[in-house]
């Protein structure tokens, strides 16, 4: 069981300024996404390179509220667009589960369009470190949504993780091998980006 570095979140209040902030940051623009109807919250998307991309998410206000927290802990979110939430893939999720901290959640069946995957749904929407550790994603088959980006020029250089308890996260990320990772010791949860752009290097907080 390994995992790999699969794909970014940044959360926002609405879809439209989540977009906008990431496309003048960046300079580039995103793609496409869709609407994640269990989780009442919709995407868009921009890719990173071979099996990489960035989500900008954020709850859809034409879908019905439902009856469980959503992921990312949208339900809470507030304040402007900002990198929330990083997300590994496997390719055995009950595995990765098993060796994964308390309050990782449990697998849900999810799908749209031709996409097939299952996601630990954590019970309160927050992640274990609170929300330094990735959400676990197995996809179903050989599709993924880094094969179907345009190619935005766009790569991940550093992903940089900052909680309190780093040396307790690292040994629960034994299975990532991934040098673009980096977990640090700092006073409180922290994610940041550095991303090589058509423009030069930008940061994601």
């Amino acid at each position: 069981m390994q995992l790999v570095l699969d794909h970014l979140a940044v959360c926002a209040v609405t879809l439209a300024e989540g977009v906008a902030a990431m496309e003048a940051r960046l300079g580039v623009t995103l793609a496409a996404g869709g609407e994640h109807p269990l989780m009442g919250t919709q995407n868009r998307l921009l890719g990173l390179g071979p099996g990489l991309y960035l989500e900008v998410i954020a709850v859809d206000p034409a879908a019905p509220r439902p009856a469980w927290p959503r992921w990312f802990d949208l339900d809470r979110f507030t304040g402007p667009p900002r990198l929330a939430n990083w997300i590994c893939r496997t390719d055995d999720l009950d595995a990765a589960l098993a060796a994964a901290p308390p309050g990782i959640g449990a697998p849900v069946a999810l799908s749209r369009g031709d996409y097939r995957w299952r996601f630990a749904i954590p019970p309160t929407g927050v992640l274990p470190f609170d929300d330094a550790h990735p959400g676990l994603i197995e996809w179903g088959g050989d599709l993924h949504p880094a094969k179907g980006l345009p190619d935005s020029r766009c790569r991940l250089r550093r992903l940089v993780v900052t909680h309190p308890e780093a040396a307790a996260l690292h040994r629960h990320l034994g299975a990532l091998a991934d040098p673009r990772v980096v977990v640090q010791a700092g006073p409180e949860k922290a994610l940041m980006a550095e991303i090589e752009t058509p423009f030069g290097l930008r940061l994601l907080q």
